[in-house]
């Protein structure tokens, strides 16, 4: 039995009015917070929080609520490690002192009152608004986020309250102790990992903006523009045929390579790749090639230029990626899978010689019949990068490097 719940059941309790526990990334904070929605909030939820997570107790909400009431942000500069977007705290004009748990539910309750005004709270106070961003989640993987996500998702308000879990020694505690911490007290964990994956899943997050006719060298074909609702980048879709509703289409997912693909570099084996997969649909009167704009495996052109100058003084692509504090590779396929669903795809044989794209495309309900090898020759120029994408990254290349 798994130590973390689903996504589902852990939007199932806050719909309930129960607590969650959910621990961030291991390269953020690594911290669990205990969250409840602020509509089902009772001076209980409080109480707990203060006796056992011990943590500062917060309320995350979305910018509506914040705007309509004036409540402003806590500083004008933010220096917070993680621009934690705390406003200025408050306590309801109704309450006494505003620090027991039953008035600080009240000062909750009235911030997502529809019949509030700003004069209905006194400022500085005891409840801690926090400013969620637009997007939650997908735009930034924090609790805030995650608190105004779950209570959405569960048919609430925006809103709720968040704090961080201590041990009795003072200390955050951390993964293993927050699984026994929920264990403990009967609460559900999850990630905000888990909450990301959720909602690219289960949400859609591309328009299609434009389609145009696209003769080139490598064959006549389609081109239909996406766009991304999460940052606004434009991804294409190069099709060959009516593949809407086909199975087994033949489909390259291909990341954007300026170097590579527009300047002819002999760096990488992108260019190649790319004009092979073109042949390859155009020969067999059907299939596609997705552009993602992904330049330099999702850290960007000119990441990607620093990235270059760290291997001309002897670093390899995977070092210089995580000397410039980035993974391996940065690419997310959640975004591709839906332009190829909305494409009308639901099985596909996928040229590619990289295991992890497949796997990356199958985690979004695409089924892969088959993995069609994309292999192109090596050059001097390129045959350690080649290496290293065998070795470390594990390609599958049937060439001796």
């Amino acid at each position: 039995m798994s130590d973390f719940a689903t996504v589902e059941e852990a939007i199932e309790e806050i719909r309930k009015g129960n607590m969650v526990v959910v621990v961030d990334d291991e390269d953020r904070e690594n911290e669990g917070d205990l969250i409840v929605a602020a509509e089902t909030l009772t001076p209980e939820h409080v109480n707990f929080m203060a006796t056992y997570a011990k943590g500062l107790i917060c309320t995350p909400m979305e910018a509506e609520y914040l705007d309509r009431l004036e409540i402003f942000p806590m500083v004008s500069n933010n220096t917070d490690n993680h621009e934690t977007a705390f406003t200025v705290s408050v306590d309801a004009d109704t309450t006494t002192t505003g620090i027991s748990a039953f008035e600080r539910c009240e000062t909750v309750k009235r911030l997502i009152d529809p019949t509030a005004k700003p004069e209905n709270f006194r400022r500085p106070g005891h409840v801690f608004p926090l400013r969620s961003v637009p997007g939650g989640v997908l735009r930034r993987a924090g609790h805030t986020e995650t608190t105004t996500d779950l209570a959405k998702l569960a048919g609430l308000a925006p809103a709720g309250l968040c704090c961080e879990i201590m041990d009795d020694d003072g200390h955050m505690m951390r993964t293993p102790r927050l699984i026994e911490f929920s264990r403990e007290h009967g609460l559900k964990l999850i990630t905000v990992k888990a909450l990301i994956e959720y909602r690219k899943r289960t949400e859609c997050f591309v328009e299609k903006i434009a389609e145009a006719d696209l003769p080139s060298k490598y064959g006549h074909f389609r081109i239909h523009a996406y766009e991304s609702k999460l940052d606004g980048k434009c991804h294409l879709a190069i099709v060959k045929g009516d593949v809407k509703g086909k199975e087994n289409v033949l489909v390259r997912v291909h990341s954007e390579c300026l170097t590579g693909d527009a300047l002819g570099s002999l760096r990488c084996d992108c260019g190649e790749q790319l004009a092979t997969a073109l042949k390859r649909i155009e020969a067999e009167g059907e299939g596609m090639v997705l552009y993602m704009r992904q330049e330099g495996r999702g850290i960007g052109l000119g990441n990607k230029m620093r990235a270059y100058e760290l291997q001309d003084h002897g670093k390899d692509t995977v070092e210089a990626n995580v000397l410039l504090g980035f993974a391996p590779d940065e690419r997310d396929y959640g975004i591709g899978a839906q332009i190829l669903a909305d494409m009308g795809l639901t099985t596909i044989r996928l040229m590619t010689n990289n295991p992890a794209k497949r796997a990356g495309l199958e985690g979004y309900g695409l089924k892969i019949v088959d993995r069609v090898a994309l292999e192109v020759p090596t050059n001097e120029y390129n045959q350690n990068y080649m290496k290293v994408k065998k070795t470390k990254m594990g390609h599958i290349l049937a060439e001796k490097i």
